[in-house]
């Protein structure tokens, strides 16, 4: 039986490309298909009832017919537009990171629907919160557990003991925790303090309501982080695009104004 000539979907907007002089290339996550590439006909005109409906981060229903080589977009109408990730710069910031780790991730014609879900709770998240940090961390932590990279943080990853409470090392390589023993094959291996441990455990058993009470001190955010932004490059095979430019706004935060 051939496919329908039309089909709909929901889908979360993670970026745009411009096609031609008016087009633009949307590439969408949806629950049933994974990432979804298609064109979006004249919406960078004015007059283009598609434009509001496809903004970056944007929740909508989408109409779409198929094509030769790329799916058109011929309707779509919102369901949550998410706003605030677009006029706040750090909000906005975050949201092109997680947006870019569910492109990276994600496959094309490939269901998954927890990553959809994990998205659209994450984007809901992020508008909503003081600061991005604790929220980047369970979105990382869930994203690898969704995607079927769940690192190993109870026994050694390598010899498969159970991990002591002291001299615990972490190996992206290795796909986790390990014991100080297998460390000294691993000189990639970085110190994880017993806190930091707990708080990685914590974040893996995926449950956000909990997550979000947690109240971290700034040296214990910065080790879970460094732990989850090695895993996930070493994944990648490179850093995400956007953490430079979440780095380079934290820096710019951090800095004093000159006098």
């Amino acid at each position: 039986m051939r496919p329908a000539r039309v089909y709909s979907s929901e889908g979360i907007v993670l970026k745009q490309i411009r096609l031609g002089e008016a087009d633009k290339i949307v590439t969408l996550y949806t629950p049933a298909q994974g990432i979804l590439r298609a064109v979006a006909k004249g919406v960078r005109r004015p007059s283009s009832r598609l434009a509001g409906h496809l903004e970056p981060f944007t929740h909508s229903h989408i109409l779409v017919a198929r094509g030769a080589h790329l799916d058109i977009i011929t309707q779509a109408q919102t369901l949550h537009s998410f706003r605030l990730l677009r006029d706040e710069l750090w909000r906005s910031t975050a949201a092109s990171y997680v947006a870019e780790m569910v492109d990276r991730f994600g496959a094309e014609q490939l269901e998954n629907r927890r990553l959809f879900t994990l998205l659209a709770d994450t984007l809901a998240w992020l508008a909503e919160a003081a600061e991005p940090g604790l929220v980047l961390r369970f979105f990382e932590m869930a994203l690898v557990e969704v995607t079927g990279y769940r690192p190993e943080l109870r026994e050694c990853a390598d010899c498969r003991v159970v991990l002591p409470p002291e001299g615990v090392r972490f190996s992206a390589p290795a796909g986790g925790a390990i014991c100080i023993g297998c460390a000294r094959h691993e000189p990639g291996a970085v110190s994880l303090s017993l806190t930091a441990l707990k708080v990685l455990r914590f974040l893996q058993r995926g449950d956000a309501t909990q997550a979000r009470r947690l109240r971290l001190e700034p040296w214990l955010q910065d080790e879970v982080e460094m732990v989850l932004r090695s895993y996930v490059c070493h994944l990648l095979e490179r850093a995400p695009r956007s953490l430079a430019v979440l780095d380079a706004l934290r820096r710019d935060e951090l800095t004093p104004a000159a006098t």
